[in-house]
């Protein structure tokens, strides 16, 4: 029995105050360069008095992926991440990292299981002016389509926001259980088909 009964969250991490990510892989590798992400941009911020950009602190990452595919007796780290975040200099963005440390940026796209098929949804259905309502409609319409079964519920998802308040200060949070059941209800199609085959690991992100 688990220590704790409440959900841990185990693929949206929050970096600093303006950036999150989800990974796909293993996720112990996930946890050593998350740790090492969030004291680069704390170090950062204590340097300059002001949050790391975004850009910056993906590379850093991107960096000691790669350096692990050079050197005999050290193996690749296992994950992949998804980077949102926001920043003075771009705005909102969307980044791809892959194990061997490549870096690509997005407007919409998803790793992890079935990555393709939610890709090709994303590619169909996002456009530019949509808004937070509609980014999340997407968001479940892309799992439900795209996850191994036909009822996925909130104890096996995780969905995770990144906004400008009112204040033009950024603000992340995540979902309740509630909010996730409404919008995989909506999503639901008519007919379901599948089984279920457990805890969701893929991960889809939308920068607007």
């Amino acid at each position: 029995k688990l220590l704790e009964s409440g959900k841990a969250s185990e693929k949206i991490y929050p970096i600093d105050d303006h950036v999150v990510c989800a990974v796909a892989g293993i996720t112990s590798d996930a946890n050593v360069l998350i740790n090492q992400l969030r004291l680069s941009a704390q170090r950062y911020r204590y340097s300059y008095q002001e949050p790391i950009p975004v850009e910056k602190l993906v590379t850093s990452v991107c960096d000691v992926k790669q350096q692990y595919t050079q050197f005999g007796g050290l193996r690749p780290f296992g994950v992949s991440f998804l980077f949102a975040g926001y920043d003075d200099h771009y705005g909102f963005q969307l980044y791809h990292t892959d194990p061997s440390g490549n870096l690509s940026g997005w407007k919409a796209t998803a790793i992890g299981v079935n990555n393709q098929t939610a890709q090709g949804i994303l590619k169909t259905d996002w456009h530019e002016d949509m808004s937070t309502k509609e980014c999340l409609d997407l968001v479940a319409k892309v799992l439900v389509k795209s996850m191994d079964t036909a009822t996925p519920t909130a104890e096996t998802l995780e969905f995770g926001v990144l906004t400008l308040n009112k204040d033009k200060e950024v603000a992340f949070r995540m979902l309740s259980d509630d909010e996730i059941n409404t919008l995989m209800a909506a999503a639901k199609p008519e007919k379901p088909a599948g089984k279920f085959c457990g805890h969701s690991r893929s991960s889809v992100l939308i920068s607007l």
